[in-house]
């Protein structure tokens, strides 16, 4: 067997990812927030980037020196006028005197209550609160562990016996300091389940329903499963008895630390794009206002054509110049792609922006990567962590690709639209005989909707409507 070596030349087709398109994907799935983080990066990064600042206001022009002119008070009473005393009498002096230790107030200043004070964090109420209880240093300290350990909605994270061992103390010890915490507001606070949190608000109560605390200690899965009848029969008792007494528990907070709000997870969005309505078309608009403009810096490109340019410098410059010039081609191919797939969108989906949520067509990615010429990957990209601001409200825009149904009509539906139909059908039925899944779908049959029961009960679930047996009321 002979080896030998030959050339030979064939010509083959491969998909090779430069990094000009690695970094044109990339933007393309960024969100508003996302890239001005990048493009913040690339300005400390990259010293051939500047951004472009709107100057339309500022003249070249020296600006003129204005003459000082009399003002009308000094034309009528000279520049010598006693203006101090004059404003003594007229009881408009509101300076205190040097040394004085009064102030002469003419007008009637809010007061301290009428201030509103920066919300503090659950903890930091709960730490508060403490400071006025008479307790040692020991059961302040073990009081102040368990609050901390309290989750967002009030509820302590760990058994006792788990966090006794790591403060080194007993386990009795640490029941009492959460006694302690349990008297703090709001009332629940410090339980550990549901059914002590409920508790410790019925017994704080004036006068509760006599059946509330037996049906939260053993009977709170049937009560929220609507079988009052099975708990009336089991404590001898009227079943109206026993509703009244649910309805009273449902008025209970189930998450008292949810009074403090989220706290430090407040999220901002910013939109990509805007949808404007005029006369009778919708309009796409990008949101440059809140993305930098970005140019090269001229200082640069006048070094690359200097002849005295060292090498190094020359190659050094010459590769971040091209890197610029990428980024910047690729931030414009997003807008421009951005544009388009948005303004398809609204093309199709302009019945909901006219009549609802109950006009929104089922819409697929490749419908409209079909209709503007691009790749279905291209426009999940650009749907990707992407919110559009319209005139009925903020959405991302993955909430307009959605499935759906077919009409006896001919028309499509949605999902969002029908689960509309399903909550407003829930919403006006008669409690004491609440619609089931099948006839639901016999209600939106009758609309036109064609769907099955299993596909209403799915529906359902997602919109936390719970059974027709649950929502019984009689």
């Amino acid at each position: 067997m002979k080896l030998d070596y030959n050339l030979k030349l064939e010509q083959t087709q491969k998909l090779i990812i430069t990094p000009e398109l690695k970094l044109a994907i990339t933007l393309l799935q960024y969100s508003a927030m996302e890239l001005q983080d990048h493009i913040q990066e690339e300005l400390v990064n990259n010293p051939v980037l500047e951004v472009v600042e709107n100057r339309e206001d500022e003249k070249n022009e020296e600006p003129e020196v204005e003459q000082e002119t009399p003002s009308q008070e000094e034309e009528i009473y000279g520049n010598d006028f006693p203006w101090e005393e004059y404003f003594k009498d007229m009881g408009l002096d509101s300076t205190a005197e040097r040394g004085g230790s009064t102030t002469h107030v003419t007008e009637n200043r809010p007061t301290v209550e009428n201030c509103a004070g920066m919300t503090g964090t659950m903890l930091e109420d709960l730490l508060s609160q403490l400071r006025m209880f008479s307790l040692t240093d020991r059961q302040y300290r073990l009081a102040a562990f368990l609050a901390g350990n309290l989750d967002r909605n009030g509820y302590l994270q760990g058994e006792l016996e788990e966090l006794a061992p790591v403060l080194g103390v007993k386990e009795e010890e640490l029941e009492e300091a959460l006694k302690v915490v349990q008297k703090l507001e709001p009332t629940g606070i410090g339980c550990r389940n549901l059914q002590e949190c409920l508790l410790l608000q019925i017994l704080k109560m004036d006068a509760p329903p006599d059946l509330a605390v037996e049906i939260v200690n053993h009977y709170l899965p049937a009560a929220a499963d609507g079988r009052y009848h099975y708990i009336a029969s089991q404590l001898n008792c009227d079943e109206k008895a026993i509703e009244e007494a649910v309805a009273f528990i449902r008025t209970l907070n189930p998450k008292p630390g949810s009074v403090y709000g989220e706290g430090e997870e407040t999220r901002y969005i910013v939109p990509d794009v805007v949808v404007e309505k005029v006369e009778d078309q919708y309009v796409v608009i990008g949101n440059e206002a809140s993305m930098p403009q970005l140019t090269i810096s001229p200082f640069y490109q006048r070094m690359l054509k200097s002849d005295s340019i060292d090498e190094q410098l020359f190659t050094f410059v010459k590769n971040k110049i091209e890197k610029a010039h990428w980024l910047i081609r690729s931030i414009e191919q997003r807008r421009a792609t951005l544009f388009k797939v948005t303004q398809q969108i609204v093309d199709i989906q302009k019945p909901f922006l006219l009549n609802g949520i109950k006009s929104l067509k089922p819409l697929t990615l490749k419908e409209v990567a079909q209709n503007v010429g691009v790749h279905e990957s291209t426009v999940s990209r650009a749907a990707a962590n992407k919110y559009i601001q319209t005139p009925r409200g903020l959405f991302p825009l993955k909430f307009f690709f959605t499935s759906g149904l077919g009409g006896s009509d001919g028309s499509d539906h949605s999902a969002p639209s029908i689960k509309t139909h399903i909550r407003e059908i829930v919403d006006s039925e008669t409690p004491a005989k609440p619609l089931s899944d099948q006839r639901l779908a016999e209600v939106l049959s009758g609309k036109g909707i064609q769907i099955s029961r299993r596909t209403v009960a799915k529906y359902r679930e997602e919109l936390s409507i719970p059974p027709s047996y649950k929502r019984r009321q009689t």
